[in-house]
């Protein structure tokens, strides 16, 4: 069926993606080129030609790309369409065939997938069977290592017979541990969505067959950010019709650090020989003298698809560069040169931007913010759903779908309080751990068990009984919304949070968080089609994942280079441009050079968020354990205004500090 509007508006390069319908092609969209709109009336474009929408599977990266591409769609598709296509993100669509098949791997369909706070909880718990030292492996390094090797598709036989160090190989062995008690309490991570939708692809023909036959048409979005694992699922689920169009730019390229490879964009030619290629050069977004500087930097990447940002807006201010005695004056500086922007035009607060390297570098910006008494926002604090509330009440809703999932269990077991000691708790550990079975399955024999007193073995059996009945409503056609709000009323846990935080503005904000839950509850139960309480548990785990960038309000944006990806203000200001900080230390050390490749990525990024002014800030000296130190302007300055084969952009690259006169802005 048609769209309602036809499709208009595309300049050449944009039809032409539009128009490809059938083989592997490749859009090089680059920064500001309406790349949303292509991928979004392609689509179109097929329905248009008869491809039934819901054999038409669209995956991009973030559930807001996910959300305001369907959005898009659905604006265009005619009313009377029931089929729509299928859009989400990779996490996503691996949750929905990991539903449909991870019973080839002994799970249960109804697993639980574990957050980050749900991965700690389960490293320190083998860390400290192994009996490992803390300072020689934490929590977090676990994860590193198994993220890492999760992301190479590699498992932990693999691990352990790689192991190159010490510290490797008791993370492998930790590493089986690790996934055993993953196992065992019905669980996965995120890591393991892509790890094990792709070993069910490759080793069972059948879940190969079922899944790559759903579609006819595949679309993937920011193709440069993809994994290993996602490289192969793509390829897995598109071999058969070969009609696979990916969308991305190889110079935006910067999430190497988890696991993306930009050579899967670089080759896909190579995969796919017969691939169409087709650049997207266009920007809409930023003024030409910025397009100027960004064009310039990059090309000092060997390996990247050759193509420049060409711009439509006309001419504007020219970039600025503050060159500043510390991040003292340096905050300072920025925070003045807004405040006039702010006084003196229709400027609004959040059509500025502050964007920095790392977490540390916003301190003295906020300071200065504060003191100014300008709004702002830190974009990257807290999650709403990491709230300790709202891990509470997620944590019901989880042993309820699925009572294996221990840590959610041993987190709510006496939350609210009832009566059940940490000696009761270990206790049940201990005996469901002998009896090999979930510790959800021995409550109701607590009163059985050495250790657990028998005030405690009653609440626990007592617990056992409310779980169970609540599993059996929540899988009923009762709203989810008024099951949600009994649990509340019977555990108490609004009176819980009275107790808990007896100051009244404290209580009032912990309350307002568990009413925002269950909103977000309700909403879920209006929009889906198929309302379950695993459903809102998936989605709101996936959803989590993403920085909220609390855009809605108005208010000056501080986030970093790596957030900002995706967006776009009026103003931004870079700060930091210093060897150390852009690029990054760490970089710095890398053989290849291509570490370094991807810090001068990040810095186009930022760069191309400009629309309008772009300044860039750095300091003659900045601060390190208490001591004012000299800094080393960033090469990428020198590249970026042209001035590469300056001596001093030859003494950045070799890490030298150049001779020093005194500060001066420009």
């Amino acid at each position: 069926m048609p769209p309602k509007a036809p499709l208009k508006g595309l300049n050449p390069a944009q039809r032409e993606a539009v128009d490809t319908l059938t083989g592997p092609l490749l859009v090089l969209a680059g920064a500001g080129s309406g790349k949303t709109r292509v991928v979004t009336y392609r689509i179109i474009q097929l329905i248009r030609n008869r491809v039934p929408a819901d054999r038409i599977l669209a995956v991009t990266f973030t559930n807001k790309a996910a959300k305001e591409m369907m959005q898009r769609a659905s604006e265009l598709l005619d009313r009377r369409q029931k089929k729509k296509p299928e859009i989400s993100t990779f996490h996503s669509l691996c949750v929905r065939i990991l539903r449909r098949h991870i019973q080839h791997f002994g799970y249960s369909q109804q697993f639980t997938i574990y957050d980050r706070g749900d991965q700690e909880t389960t490293a320190r718990t083998v860390l400290r069977e192994l009996k490992t030292p803390n300072q020689k492996l934490k929590p977090a390094d676990l994860l590193y290592f198994v993220g890492r090797w999760k992301n190479h598709s590699v498992t932990y036989e693999q691990a352990q017979r790689n192991a190159e160090s010490d510290r490797e190989h008791l993370a492998a062995i930790a590493y089986e541990r690790y996934q055993n008690a993953l196992r065992a309490s019905g669980a996965v991570d995120f890591d393991d969505l892509l790890l094990l939708t792709e070993q069910l692809l490759e080793q069972f023909k059948d879940v190969h067959r079922a899944e790559a036959g759903r579609f006819d048409q595949i679309l993937i979005d920011e193709y440069q950010d993809t994994n290993g694992s996602q490289y192969r699922i793509v390829k897995s689920l598109a071999g058969g019709h070969r009609n696979l169009c990916v969308v991305g730019d190889d110079d935006q390229s910067i999430y190497g650090w988890r696991g993306a490879e930009v050579q899967h964009i670089l080759r896909f030619k190579l995969d796919w020989p017969d691939a169409k290629v087709v650049r997207l050069e266009t920007n809409y977004r930023s003024r030409p003298e910025i397009l100027t500087m960004a064009n310039r930097l990059i090309v000092f990447n060997q390996k990247r698809h050759d193509k420049q940002l060409r711009p439509i807006r006309p001419t504007g201010s020219p970039p600025k560069i503050l060159q500043l005695q510390d991040e003292t004056e340096e905050a300072r500086t920025v925070i003045k040169d807004i405040s006039h922007i702010l006084d003196t035009s229709a400027t609004q607060p959040r059509h500025i931007a502050i964007l920095f390297r790392t977490n540390e570098q916003p301190r003295s910006f906020e300071t200065e913010l504060r003191r100014m008494r300008l709004p702002y926002v830190l974009v990257g604090s807290m999650s709403f759903y990491d709230r300790r509330e709202v891990r509470d009440l997620m944590a019901y809703f989880k042993v309820i779908a699925s009572p294996q999932d221990e840590a959610s269990l041993l987190r709510i077991l006496n939350v609210p309080a009832r009566g059940i000691s940490n000696t009761a708790r270990q206790a049940l550990i201990e005996a469901a751990t002998e009896a090999g079975k979930p510790a959800f399955d021995v409550l109701a024999t607590a009163s059985d068990i050495e250790g657990i007193s028998p005030k405690a073995a009653e609440a626990m059996q007592k617990f056992e009984k409310m779980i169970a009945d609540y599993a059996q409503r929540f899988s009923s056609k009762q709203a989810l919304v008024d099951t949600a709000n009994r649990l509340l009323h019977e555990i108490g846990y609004l009176d819980e949070l009275k107790n808990r935080y007896p100051e009244p503005l404290e209580c009032d904000a912990r309350t307002s968080s568990v009413e925002q839950f269950i909103s977000a509850l309700g909403s879920y139960q209006q929009e889906s089609r198929n309302v379950t309480l695993q459903g809102f548990i998936d989605a709101t785990l996936l959803e989590n994942r993403e920085a909220d960038a609390e855009q809605d309000r108005n208010a000056i944006m501080l986030m970093t280079l790596h957030a900002a990806k995706g967006l776009e203000f009026p103003h931004v200001y870079m700060a930091g441009m210093e060897e150390g900080l852009l690029p990054h230390h760490r970089s710095l050390a890398e053989a290849d050079g291509s570490a370094i490749d991807e810090e001068r990525r990040l810095c186009y990024v930022g760069v191309t968020r400009a629309q309008d002014q772009l300044t860039l800030s750095m300091c003659l000296s900045r601060r390190k354990w208490g001591k004012q130190r000299d800094t080393i302007p960033s090469r990428f300055l020198y590249e970026l205004t042209g001035k590469a084969d300056h001596p001093n952009a030859r003494i950045a690259r070799e890490g030298r500090p150049p001779k020093r006169k005194r500060a001066r802005t420009r």
